[in-house]
């Protein structure tokens, strides 16, 4: 059997040099002897069995640890930040808001706040990292910013609202422009208030802000003033509306929109700056 599997293996040419040599033992009595290597076994044996792949192997979607993204949702994500936007938009933040304007956006945000499910920040933390601008809030509407008003007797014009957050220093500031008017021929004076916190995340979606402090800026003419810097009041000296500390609701989050509630149940919503 081995001598079969021998002869079998030798190439053509290989099987023409030894009848070669043959012929030359005959003639010159010269003698020779093969020395070819017995075959090895294969080391990789390929079969053809014809079989089938059965309906119980798993399909492309259905990989452990990946899923493809589903068309139909983000296509309805995309509508429902459509139809908040548009109910948020041309109300200047909410100043200009009416109890009509309010309902909408409320409504609105439910929508988009009860398709995307609940908020868990101990998951999608490192979304709330960056600079967001708010472009609507409820409590505007009242056309006060902590109880100072607008274009009243202390005529303020509202510029843009932004918070930084940094998620590894816990930092958390509201930064807010702001234009006083001044009496003729005084030009008005724009500042830049940066109210700067510390946060912790209390449960799964809820964020409280602790105040530190508060530095106020000019800006504009009067840019080369130094910044004023407004430390916390001692607790003992705080007025008791004054809490030093603030709780909201992340209600909705994902990477350029976010939608939170306060305590109160005022409504904001914030995009990426």
């Amino acid at each position: 059997m081995a001598s079969l599997l021998i002869h079998s293996s030798i190439s053509p040419s290989i099987a023409c040099t030894q009848s070669l040599f043959s012929r030359q033992n005959n003639l010159f009595d010269f003698k020779y002897r093969h020395n070819l290597p017995k075959r090895r076994s294969p080391l990789i044996s390929i079969s053809a069995t014809g079989e089938q792949v059965s309906d119980s192997d798993p399909s492309p979607s259905s990989f452990s640890g990946f899923q493809f993204p589903d068309p139909s949702k983000a296509d309805t994500i995309k509508s429902l930040k459509f139809k908040l936007l548009s109910a948020v938009s041309g109300l200047n933040r909410g100043l200009a808001a009416s109890e009509e304007d309010l309902q909408k956006a409320d409504s609105a945000a439910k929508e988009i706040e009860a398709f995307g499910g609940p908020v868990d920040l101990s998951c999608d933390l490192e979304k709330l990292q960056g600079r967001w601008k708010l472009i609507y809030s409820s409590a505007l509407s009242s056309r006060t910013l902590g109880g100072l008003p607008t274009g009243r007797l202390l005529p303020i014009t509202l510029g843009q609202v932004l918070q930084r957050i940094d998620i590894l220093s816990k930092d958390f500031d509201n930064i807010v422009e702001l234009e006083l008017g001044a009496p003729w021929p005084l030009q008005p004076i724009e500042v830049t208030a940066t109210l700067a916190h510390k946060f912790e995340i209390i449960g799964t979606s809820t964020i409280r802000i602790i105040f530190e402090k508060t530095t106020v800026k000019t800006t504009g003419n009067l840019s080369q003033l130094p910044p004023l810097e407004i430390p916390q009041l001692p607790e003992q000296f705080r007025p008791s509306t004054n809490r030093g500390s603030f709780d909201f609701d992340v209600t909705y989050l994902n990477s350029d929109l976010r939608v939170t509630r306060g305590d109160r149940g005022e409504l904001r919503v914030f995009v990426v700056s």
